[in-house]
């Protein structure tokens, strides 16, 4: 059951002037009647959903009133007062809720998912906890720019359940970042009370286990709210750190009005009427002599008509209209036509095409070029930040960041905690601000715990509100090491099927820096896998130079009549080599897609043509691999071309095993070569 607290709201104007105590009144009023009219309209039938902030009041316009308008605010989806407070224009977050063109996510998402970097908002996604690291990132680049700025994120009691509650604390504490993490306690995650949740009620407590201060105020007090956030955002500007706030207070209806109250004891629901933050401040504001009731009917009829006037104004605006090639186009960061929908058309996509300065190349491993490349791209951006586990004085696992924390410090090289979705939704933070960073996951397979920043908040940011973060995130995969299950699974085709990622996978050294250099160059994020086995038993020749190459462009490494092999990574080397051993006996076109998605399907279709027989090759798992769509794509545009089925050889469907024989037998490099001769003969 959600706490009771049996006092009146006890208000206080210590340091606070009058005109300001007045303003703070008028910010909460008009959210509340904002809410009024929309649940009005809502049993009209004229709005599909309404989150109702209806005696919260108090925490989202005390909170934004307190910081400067140009610090980012992390808001919930009850926080409509954070909105009004910064001066969004009513008629916009109405067409937003509409779905209108003229909102901010053009109709792409609901209510205050989304963000506008013109106030500083950026809004939260389903998930409730990711935007907790997002605000720890806007935070760093804060601290890394010397702003003096301070940040602030929003999260419900429930939330604070999860995972990434615990990740952005820990990391913010590690870090001493500028950040006011603020959790509205209203006693119900939808249904369920807070007993239900967590054994101790008293949130701020979790603050001690992170080293950080912990402050527990009145979230119907307006004024408790506004003045201590104000006086810890003048703190932590001077003395950067984190501080957990828990704000007590109450959702007085529905987690979202469908769900009703029902589950709510009307004792406990008449306890928290008597302490509504509005009509307690307004009498409050009455008792001081700083409000008439004359004044306050002048400013309810006041606002009603500005309300009015913007709702028709939002009403009044047309339509989405759906257009294919225009919802393709927004899904990346830059726009570009769309020739069908499974792909995108790169070619106004690209990074400008930089070329050596000088033509000298350098024998290197392939650990080395990305080594190489990493450095050059820290010289080229001093707004480049590096994080990782290990990746400082260690320099990684694989040793890819050698050195580097030595060159360019450990604010720009970074190690991390073991934290790997608040460190992608840090990184996501810093883009927002400007800076681009590398993610580095020691091993592919940890993906897994970034996945909802990854494919939910970084890859839909730029078609849900127009913002693309420049995050590389290296993925070092695959097997051949006796690595066994959790260090060497190829797991691309996973991020292949996310729209708005770039997934590049070079297979040579030279590739390997020019792609890295571009993955850099691009403006949204990129996921960068490396396989592992070829970072030392791989070398070759690399310009010595700052270079980019095409992304969305394959190579073909060689022509061939007889039969096509369309791979990337370690299965170039795996058909270069059944190339050579067949010699004379057939003429293999071996095309190395190097870029995934996207991937290049004017060369792939090339390589039909010429051969009339193809084989997808590729270490992923079999079912619903990379090499599944690509057949798709033969069959569906080349069939006419084709002499024989179109083949797939691939990994077993089986976990990655320890052993050497069972790994060896997981791989597909053993079955290529019948695969092969099967397919010539056909």
């Amino acid at each position: 059951m959600a706490e009771v607290i049996s006092h009146l709201p006890r208000f206080s104007l210590k340091n606070i002037d009058a005109d300001t105590a007045v303003q703070l009144y008028r910010r909460m009023l008009l959210p509340r009647l904002i809410e009024e009219k929309m649940i009005s309209r809502l049993r009209q039938g004229k709005l599909s959903k309404w989150f109702s902030g209806i005696g919260q009041e108090a925490v989202a316009v005390g909170a934004a009133s307190a910081l400067a308008p140009d610090e980012y605010i992390l808001p919930m989806h009850r926080n409509l007062g954070v909105f009004t407070t910064r001066g969004v224009p009513l008629a916009r977050i109405f067409q937003q809720i509409m779905g209108k063109p003229g909102g901010f996510t053009k109709g792409r998402d609901r209510s205050f998912h989304f963000g506008t970097k013109e106030y500083h908002i950026v809004g939260m996604i389903s998930h409730l906890g990711p935007q907790l690291s997002v605000g720890s990132g806007i935070a760093l680049a804060y601290q890394l720019q010397r702003a003096g700025k301070v940040a602030l994120a929003f999260t419900g009691e429930g939330g604070t359940s999860e995972g990434e509650f615990h990740e952005a604390l820990n990391t913010a504490a590690v870090w001493r970042l500028p950040i006011i993490f603020l959790i509205e306690n209203n006693g119900y995650g939808l249904s369920t009370p807070t007993e239900e949740q967590f054994v101790n009620p008293r949130l701020v407590e979790r603050a001690r286990g992170y080293g950080m201060e912990g402050v527990r105020i009145d979230g119907n007090n307006v004024l408790e709210v506004y003045q201590t956030i104000k006086d810890l955002a003048e703190d932590l500007r001077k003395t950067p750190r984190p501080v957990l706030v828990e704000a007590v207070t109450f959702r007085m209806r529905g987690h979202e009005e469908a769900s009703g109250t029902k589950y709510v004891p009307a004792e406990l629901m008449e306890q928290w009427q008597r302490r509504d933050p509005l009509l307690t401040y307004e009498a409050f504001l009455f008792e001081q002599g700083l409000i008439t009731e004359a004044q306050v009917e002048a400013w309810r009829k006041e606002l009603a008509r500005e309300i009015q006037q913007a709702l028709h104004e939002a009403v009044a605006a047309p339509p989405v209209e759906p257009d294919v090639n225009t919802e393709l186009r927004d899904v990346y960061p830059a726009h570009q036509p769309a020739r069908r929908q499974p792909a995108f058309d790169i070619a106004d996509v690209e990074p400008p095409l930089w070329a050596p300065q000088s033509p000298e190349m350098e024998e290197m491993r392939f650990i080395d070029a990305i080594h190489n490349g990493l450095e050059q791209a820290m010289e080229k951006w001093d707004d480049l930040v590096l994080m990782g586990q290990d990746i400082a004085d260690y320099g990684g696992v694989f040793k890819a960041t050698d050195h580097l924390v030595e060159r360019f410090g450990k604010a720009r090289v970074r190690n991390t905690p073991l934290c790997e979705s608040a460190i992608v939704g840090i990184a996501h933070g810093l883009g927002i601000e400007g800076f681009r960073s590398m993610v580095e996951m020691q091993f592919a397979d940890f993906v897994s715990n970034a996945m909802t920043q990854i494919v939910n908040n970084l890859a839909k940011s730029h078609y849900r509100w127009g913002h693309a973060s420049n995050v590389v995130i290296r993925m070092p995969t695959g097997a051949g090491t006796a690595a066994g299950p959790f260090h060497s699974q190829s797991l691309e085709g996973w991020f292949m099927h996310t729209p708005g990622l770039v997934v590049l996978y070079p297979a040579t050294p030279y590739d390997a820096k020019g792609l890295l250099l571009s993955a850099f160059e691009y403006p949204g994020p990129v996921m960068f896998f490396e396989h592992k086995f070829l970072y030392r038993s791989l070398k070759g020749r690399v310009w010595k130079d700052y270079y980019t190459l095409p992304i969305g462009k394959a190579r073909t490494v060689r022509q061939g009549t007889d039969l096509s092999i369309i791979t990337y990574g370690w299965g170039v080397h795996q058909a270069i080599a059944l190339q050579k051993k067949m010699g004379d006996a057939a003429s293999l076109d071996i095309v190395d897609l190097r870029s995934l998605l996207p991937w290049d399907q004017e060369a792939v279709a090339d390589s039909v043509r010429r051969t009339g027989k193809v084989i997808l090759l590729y270490e992923a798992t079999f079912t619903m691999g990379p090499g599944a769509e690509i057949a798709a794509f033969i069959a569906d545009e080349l069939f006419e071309y084709l002499d024989g089925p179109v083949k797939r050889v691939a990994s077993l469907d089986t976990p990655v095993p320890f052993a050497g024989p069972l790994e060896a037998q997981f791989l597909p490099w053993g079955r290529l070569e019948p695969a092969v001769k099967e397919l010539l003969e056909y």
